[in-house]
């Protein structure tokens, strides 16, 4: 795989643009280009794909360069504590939602039940 960074953009489902941005806070290699033009290939695309899924899994681009790093050192310790965090943060998150979810049922439920009067989700919402 040699292509250029359209090319390497496709491949990773993001813009131009972003791979700039990557390059620019050292997420992902800028190649030297011959005759003025910059080729990637598989190494760098299996990068953009890494930090794509990573942001996926909600870790910061700051985290992401850690991984990165940690990576190339092969410190699994690191790795598995920065996954660790992250679910204890995903679980927090997910409680929220959760008690958000719960929330909006029972006014679902009181709204269903209400013929007279505000709607009891409207009334929520309102004060």
């Amino acid at each position: 795989m040699s292509v250029t960074i359209a090319g390497l953009a496709r491949a990773g489902g993001v813009g131009v643009e972003t791979v700039r941005y990557y390059q620019r806070r050292g997420l992902m290699p800028t190649p030297d280009g011959a005759g003025g033009v910059r080729r990637y290939g598989e190494a760098e695309a299996r990068r953009l794909r890494f930090i794509r899924s990573a942001q996926a899994a909600g870790f910061t681009l700051e985290q992401i360069g850690e991984l990165l790093a940690l990576d190339a050192g092969h410190d699994h310790a690191r790795a598995r504590a920065l996954a660790q965090a992250r679910i204890a943060e995903l679980d927090v998150r997910i409680a929220e939602l959760e008690a958000a979810r719960n929330a909006l049922r029972r006014l679902a439920k009181q709204c269903g039940a209400a013929r007279d009067g505000p709607c009891p989700i409207l009334a929520a919402f309102d004060g």
